[in-house]
């Protein structure tokens, strides 16, 4: 069973020459422009082939792109070399990484979906890292992407209890200030992968300060 964190899984995907994901970053990342500040220390997770990543260091932001897939990263640096911008990249588990803690202005997590045993710690980590008053922005699968699935092979895991739902975001990420919780209908254009319409939820997130 697919539980997204099998590097073997991940190394296949992105061993193809295109970016499966495209190179451009989300659109909902991007719209959330007007929060972001040169300088802000930000931190990446899942953030594969670096489209990410990479547009968040392009807006003068200091980045490290953390991923599972060494094939993943392999493509990030060299898209931030093509960008001529600069990122930091680590290739580690995250169930198993040893996260900072009060370490970051800014942690973003685009369609980083966690086996459920699992996803309530990664997203007490994600808050964690953050300094006070500190921010998260998330985009993710919910789980009406299941009908999604079927009529449009938009994306995401298949497993239901893999997608979210505002009542577990809010229940993961108790303690911090939700600026944005939204479920919404969108239209992906993300690679061959991410491609259609598309059922997502959207978080911002303000550590306390």
């Amino acid at each position: 069973m697919f539980t997204g964190h099998n590097s073997q899984f991940w190394d296949k995907r992105y061993e193809e020459s295109d970016y499966v994901y495209g190179t451009e970053a989300n659109q909902f990342l991007t719209e959330q422009q007007h929060r972001l500040e040169s300088g802000m220390k930000t931190l990446v997770v899942g953030d594969g082939e670096g489209r990410n990543g990479v547009w968040l260091a392009s807006q003068g932001l200091e980045v490290l792109s953390i991923d599972l897939s060494p094939v993943g990263l392999k493509k990030a640096e060299a898209l931030a070399t093509q960008r001529k911008v600069k990122i930091q990249t680590q290739c580690a588990d995250l169930t198993s990484w040893n996260w900072p803690k009060a370490t970051y202005d800014l942690v973003v997590a685009i369609y980083v979906h966690f086996a459920p045993e699992v996803r309530q710690r990664m997203h007490r980590s994600m808050l964690e890292a953050l300094k006070p008053g500190g921010l998260i922005i998330l985009e993710a699968f919910n789980l009406e992407q299941l009908q999604y699935q079927i009529k449009y092979d938009s994306g995401g895991p298949k497993i239901p209890a893999m997608l979210y739902r505002p009542e577990m975001l809010q229940q993961d990420f108790a303690g911090g200030k939700i600026l944005e919780l939204t479920e919404t209908i969108t239209d992906l254009h993300e690679g061959q992968y991410h491609h259609g319409k598309a059922s997502v939820i959207r978080l911002v997130l303000q550590q306390d300060l």
